[in-house]
């Protein structure tokens, strides 16, 4: 069998081979930087698959060939979006918000009390779960509304999920692990069409501000940030672009400042810049 063959035994509705699958999954990973393993080609088959059905075409070859004479990129973003939605839910890895509340906030209090202000960044926010959690931490906190200036930049490089993110309404099922008292005070139930879905309440959204970013890119933010979460991202990237992402995160922190990254991920062997304080909880050192 060449390698332009695929398993006939899958009953599926285009042929897909593992050259269409090299193809595409070069393009993930020179624009995301997403490094794509032999086992998930499933999974580009059932993602890509409603993309073929909607062009029109008939095989996963056409669609290789589409994207090639694409010249307006349309496509490839399409592509980029149809592979990178992640699922994440509200307060995911609770003991990371705990230590918000907790330790990092009353420092933070102290330590930017001559100018109040407050700096978080969300890079890989998805469908926003992650951005409120923060946001509604930040409000039970109390900074919001004692005066300080508080600003969370989320970003993904997912144009879809970041519109989904912005709009903040959310189905039952994804608020269901949210305790009741929480879903009272920072969510608005939804009436007539919206019947069955929760929106986040505006003092909540209003501290957020989403943007379209890509980690592999030029960027650069406006200003040094106190806090960085990149959690569940940096596990799907080598080794040489881990380094690179942790170190320029590095320079965008202030002195001191805090990462929180996934449950399965580390930088052991990424860098030395930071300093392991809890569980998957890194501070820069000084």
């Amino acid at each position: 069998m060449s390698s332009e063959s695929v398993d006939m035994s899958l009953d599926r509705e285009f042929v897909f081979t593992s050259a269409d699958f090299k193809y595409l999954r070069t393009i993930v990973t020179d624009n995301t930087g997403i490094v794509v393993v032999d086992e998930k080609q499933d999974m580009f088959y059932s993602r890509l698959a409603r993309r073929v059905r909607s062009l029109g075409l008939s095989s996963f070859k056409e669609y290789c060939d589409y994207i090639r004479d694409d010249r307006s990129g349309a496509e490839t973003v399409g592509l980029v979006n149809a592979i990178t939605t992640n699922l994440t839910s509200f307060f995911r890895e609770k003991y990371h918000f705990e230590y918000l509340t907790e330790t990092v906030f009353p420092e933070l209090i102290g330590t930017n009390s001559s100018n109040r202000r407050l700096r978080i960044w969300s890079a890989g926010c998805s469908t926003g779960e992650e951005p409120y959690s923060i946001a509604v931490t930040v409000c039970e906190s109390g900074l919001s509304t004692k005066g300080w200036d508080v600003r969370i930049l989320a970003t993904d490089v997912n144009s879809d999920v970041l519109a989904h993110a912005a709009e903040g309404v959310y189905s039952m099922e994804r608020v269901d692990a949210v305790p009741e008292r929480r879903l009272q005070r920072w969510f608005l139930k939804g009436k007539g069409n919206q019947l069955g879905r929760m929106r986040i309440k505006p003092e909540v959204g209003k501290l957020i501000d989403f943007a379209e970013l890509n980690l592999i890119s030029r960027w650069s933010l406006p200003e040094p940030v106190d806090i960085i979460f990149c959690r569940n991202v940096v596990i799907y990237f080598d080794q040489h672009a881990k380094k690179s992402l942790i170190d320029r995160m590095a320079d965008s922190l202030k002195e001191g400042g805090y990462l929180f990254l996934g449950h399965s991920e580390s930088l052991f062997r990424v860098s030395d810049r930071f300093e392991l304080i809890g569980n998957t909880i890194y501070r820069k050192k000084h």
